[in-house]
């Protein structure tokens, strides 16, 4: 599939998949003619990069990751390793402590509402 396909399939912009395909996080094949063309698994990999962005990593660690996990389920492959498993673990706690500092955030948010709110 050419790139506006998998652009209109995964919601992501034709400049986004270039720059994951300059990031090494995406490949395509070039035809003659010097476009790109995405078998259909491009889609799920797409999709596993978002949900890593989504997840606060940034694509050099994105990268380092993808061999690691199966773009279909995002399950480990036969080379996930130790060293995966401890970058996951310190990105999952990098994340709970954004969870209880937005929690926090919140709180404030309400304490102020209810109070403007002449409650």
């Amino acid at each position: 599939m050419r790139i506006g396909e998998l652009a209109r399939c995964t919601g992501v912009s034709e400049r986004s998949l270039r720059y994951y395909e300059q990031e090494g996080l995406l490949s395509a094949r070039r035809t003659p003619g010097g476009h790109r063309e995405y078998t259909e698994a491009a889609v799920d990999r797409v999709r596993r990069i978002q949900e890593l962005y989504a997840a606060g990593l940034c694509s050099s660690k994105i990268a380092k990751l993808l061999p690691c996990m199966r773009d279909s389920d995002g399950r480990p492959t036969l080379t996930a390793d130790e060293c995966l498993v401890s970058e996951l673990t310190v990105e999952r706690a990098r994340i709970d402590r954004m969870i209880r500092d937005l929690q926090r955030s919140r709180a404030l948010l309400d304490t102020v509402i209810e109070a403007a709110s002449g409650r």
